[in-house]
């Protein structure tokens, strides 16, 4: 009887280990899947300040071919000031409102052959299109650790410990919409 006793203990003793260290893991896997979210939005942060500076020297190469706004170039001053401490649902909104002024200065160049074969706007061109690839590459990786992040909240018995530390699940960041598949309306120096 003594043995069966000390293999009861045995077992309720693994058994407890187990738990505990599933409650470990789990813990530890939650908090480094909010580690690398902050940190891949971090990366998306400074790709998204450089798309800005980006548009704000083409605005400035297009600038004698079309009529920019000085509020457009505010907005962008605005948009880099507050990507420092942007949610993911402002970076969101940043990224749609730089997108669409991208656009409306593409489409000035768009326009001009000559300029589009300008030497600074060609590279000017070929930088943001290497950010835009940057941008989608990390957007793709913060919505993969938010998947895996939000499917350990919702499915158990990890949702448990989500419970017990508070875990919410966090917000993807989808791009689309009409403002993107939409050819921007520019206004052309020869329209004034």
């Amino acid at each position: 009887m003594c043995v069966i006793g000390i293999l009861i203990a045995i077992l309720a003793a693994a058994i407890i280990i187990g738990v505990i260290a599933y409650v470990i893991y789990t813990y530890n896997r939650f908090k480094a899947l909010e580690v690398a979210t902050q940190a891949t939005l971090g990366q998306i942060r400074v790709a998204l300040r450089k798309r800005l500076d980006m548009i704000t020297q083409l605005a400035e190469a297009t600038r004698e071919y079309a009529i920019f706004e000085k509020e457009t170039l505010e907005n962008i001053t605005k948009m880099r000031a507050a990507i420092a401490t942007a949610t993911p649902e402002q970076i969101r909104d940043i990224d749609r409102e730089s997108r669409a002024i991208l656009g409306r200065i593409i489409a000035v160049a768009e326009a001009y052959p000559t300029l589009r074969t300008a030497e600074a706007v060609s590279k000017l061109m070929d930088s943001i299109k290497s950010i835009e690839d940057e941008i989608a590459r990390l957007r793709y990786t913060y919505n993969n650790i938010v998947q895996e992040y939000n499917t350990r909240i919702r499915t158990f018995p990890s949702n448990i410990i989500a419970g017990m530390i508070g875990a919410r699940e966090l917000p993807y960041l989808h791009v689309g919409g009409r403002e993107i598949e939409e050819r921007p309306r520019i206004m052309l120096r020869e329209e004034k």
